[in-house]
This record gives C-alpha cells, structure tokens and sequence, in this order.
C-alpha cells in the first residue's frame, strides 16, 4: 500500500517548512545579534575597568597634594564604586535594558565628580606635571575617550537587535523565547 499525500497535505507540509526554516533563522539571528551585545558589553567592561584603576591611583596620588578637598575625591571614589557596581551587573546579563541604564545613571554623577577633580589639579600646575600624578590623569583621560566610542558600538548592537526583535514576524519569537529588549549606555 503505497501513500500518495494528497495536494492539499503537500501544501500544509511546505508551509510548516517554511514556518520551521523561518523560526530556526529567527531564532539565530536574535542570538547572533545578543552575542555582538555581549562583545560590545565586554569592551565597555575592560574600559570601565581601566578608568577606575585610573580613578583609584589618581585619587592615591592626590590625597596628600590636595588635603583640603578630600570631599571631592571621596565623591569620585564612591562615584566610581558605583560605576563598577552597575557594570558588574551589567557583564552579567548585557541585554537587559534596566542594567544598561543603572549603568548610565551611574556614570552621571562619576562625570561630575572626575570633572570637579580635574579642575582641582588644573589649579595647581605643578600636580599637572607630577610624575605621580600625570600618568594616572593621561589613563584617566585615554580609557574615557575610548570609552565614549565602545559605549557606541554596545548602542549600535542593542540597536540592531532591538530593531530586529521590533520586526514582524520575528516579534512572535521574542515573546516565544523570552528575548527582551537591550538597553543603550
């Protein structure tokens, strides 16, 4: 006895294919793109941490040449405590959007705080050329610069897969498979 599928059950065969093929490719390219989040998340991470080692010794280095504005450099160093708090969540789960925002809300008042520092150590020239101090300022300041285009990179990766999370029909996938959406720095 031989089974011959009738027109109608080969049509329902092909369109099951095609729904399979598509989820399959759906489902790749959202983690394809979470993936370069998490490349993106890891580059932001080591600057981060450049920076604070740069915070650290700086803040070291300054204690004794600026006794008097101690307040000031505690506001960085508790500043940047919590830069690396939020960070270290964030290198834990990179898409999720309420990390990436503690992370930026974070940065707000570490801003703040190293530009009152800079300006401090701008008013005392010879702290500018201090071999104490000078390297930590020149790290201070590369690992920033170099952190505005990593934060670009991890914002154009949780663009992307935001984007493609947002199309239909790969929208259906994201709450099949508990994609949520990324957050930008």
């Amino acid at each position: 006895m031989n089974f011959v599928p009738s027109e109608n059950q080969v049509i329902v065969l092909v369109i099951a294919a095609v729904i399979a093929f598509w989820m399959v490719g759906g489902y790749n390219r959202l983690v394809a793109l979470r993936s370069r989040i998490g490349v993106a998340c890891a580059q932001v991470d080591e600057l981060l941490q450049r920076r604070g080692a740069a915070v650290s010794a700086l803040v070291s280095a300054l204690r004794e040449s600026l006794a008097g504005e101690q307040t000031a450099l505690d506001a960085l160093a508790a500043a940047q405590a919590q830069v690396r708090s939020a960070a270290d969540v964030l290198r834990a789960r990179p898409v999720m959007a309420a990390h990436a925002a503690a992370v930026a809300a974070a940065e707000a008042p570490m801003m703040s705080a190293a530009s009152r520092v800079l300006a401090l150590v701008e008013q005392h020239p010879a702290l500018l050329a201090s071999p104490e101090v000078a390297p930590h300022l020149a790290s201070l300041r590369e690992s920033s610069a170099r952190l505005g285009f990593a934060r670009q990179v991890f914002n154009d990766a949780a663009a992307a897969y935001n984007a493609a999370a947002r199309q239909f029909p790969t929208r259906l996938l994201t709450r099949l498979y508990g994609f949520g959406t990324a957050g930008r720095l």
